[in-house]
């Protein structure tokens, strides 16, 4: 039996599952910040400095308490441990087991690496680490005339394979960069290092996604996870026959969803605080998945020629009023704090732009705080006549 619920439904199971916008909260804030990295299931790590960067805007908008110190204490705690999900990620510990069956698989050459492995390289690297402790890719890079394996982008590929299997793992960084170390120097006690089966496994991506993203369809539940899918739809199958599961109609399409979130129809949506998110956030990195629930379609354009984009290097996806109403395409002049908006673009169906520009000079407040910043400067915005109306709010703003 499939349950119909109104795409307005939808959408409102979906945020409040992602936590998006946050209740209020008490407690310790570096508690909170685990918290959310153990309800989403993990934190996308990117390189781009644009602004903040994505895990810890990511982690900022389900925490306004978050620092950026979190995340280095959350490590060196052993709570959190850095490794891939469907991209490279900050995962809960707790979860560490889960990570294992794809380590098995790198290992054994059942599943690929995107580097060709080096086996004598590898082995080589291992026994440094082992002897020397914590090392760097830079430590590997030859001095002086030297010359032989130690060359810095073969001896990097060595220590991502190794990453990969799981002989290595990462328990600091040092100015972004990864230290490497031997895995059992890094684990905490009583880590559960028991190998899950295949069906455990699908189980498990299955709860992790549908507790974090409230609907769910077996293309979503795998994205970017190679040779599970067969498995995860027979389980999901499997589920709903056991009641464990619920499938759900919405905008056309059928989710799975676990029957206790459907409670969360019952609760409230804070529908007048707008937050300003990472392309990377866990919320809109499925994009075909964006387009059917919010209508919302995005592309991350800084992989595009200049001369091809229409919103900008990085555009922020912008949530108010329970939908993805605009984006911003942003950036920071560190050395004056002052945030660039190059453009901001709203979406056809954004009617109330006075009550949505409150709302964004509210939050950018708190945007700027969060990218160290005191200033903006707004260049321009879609449609045109939209900029002297929001440049008003803007000046009011003062730091």
């Amino acid at each position: 039996m499939t349950e119909s619920i109104s795409i307005q439904q939808a959408r409102k199971l979906v945020l409040l599952s992602q936590r998006l916008p946050p209740a209020k909260q008490t407690g310790n804030a570096i508690a909170a910040t685990l918290a959310s990295i153990e309800h989403l299931g993990y934190i996308q790590i990117d390189t781009i400095s644009a602004i903040q960067r994505a895990h810890h805007h990511t982690l900022w908008n389900r925490n306004p308490r978050y620092k950026t110190s979190h995340l280095n204490q959350l490590i060196a705690d052993k709570q959190v441990f850095e490794y891939w999900s469907h991209a490279a990620a900050y995962l809960p510990m707790r979860d560490y087991r889960y990570s294992l069956p794809r380590k098995q698989a790198i290992a054994n050459g059942d599943q690929n690496h995107w580097y060709e492995r080096d086996e004598r390289l590898m082995k080589a690297v291992l026994k440094r680490i082992a002897t020397e402790g914590p090392l760097m890719a830079k430590d590997f890079e030859p001095t002086g005339k030297k010359t032989g394996e130690w060359r810095s982008k073969p001896a990097k590929r060595a220590l991502e394979c190794l990453i990969m299997q799981g002989e290595l793992m990462v328990p600091y960084r040092f100015n972004f960069h990864k230290v490497y170390d031997l895995t059992e120097r890094v684990l905490p006690e009583k880590i559960d290092t028991t190998l899950p089966d295949p069906e455990e496994t699908a189980r498990f991506l299955i709860n992790r996604y549908l507790r974090a993203n409230g609907l769910g369809q077996a293309a979503e539940i795998t994205y970017l996870l190679k040779y599970t899918k067969p498995l995860v739809s027979a389980t999901l199958q499997e589920m709903v026959l056991n009641r464990e599961l619920l499938h759900i109609s919405a905008g056309g399409n059928v989710y799975f969803a676990l029957p206790d979130s459907m409670g969360l129809l019952r609760k409230s949506l804070t529908r007048s605080k707008l937050k300003i998110l990472s392309p990377f956030d866990n919320l809109v990195i499925q994009r075909k998945r964006m387009q059917a629930l919010f209508g919302f379609d995005y592309l991350l354009e800084c992989y595009l020629p200049e001369a091809k984009r229409q919103y900008g290097y990085f555009s922020l996806p912008v949530l108010w009023d329970g939908k993805l109403v605009a984006r911003m395409d942003c950036k920071t002049e560190r050395k004056k704090s002052l945030l660039h908006i190059h453009h901001l673009a709203l979406e056809p169906g954004l009617v109330k732009t006075d009550a949505f520009s409150l709302a964004l000079c509210k939050e950018l407040d708190a945007f700027l705080q969060f990218n160290d910043c005191n200033s903006i400067r707004l260049h321009r915005t879609s449609p045109a006549n939209f900029k002297p109306v929001l440049q008003t709010v803007i000046n009011g703003l003062t730091r």
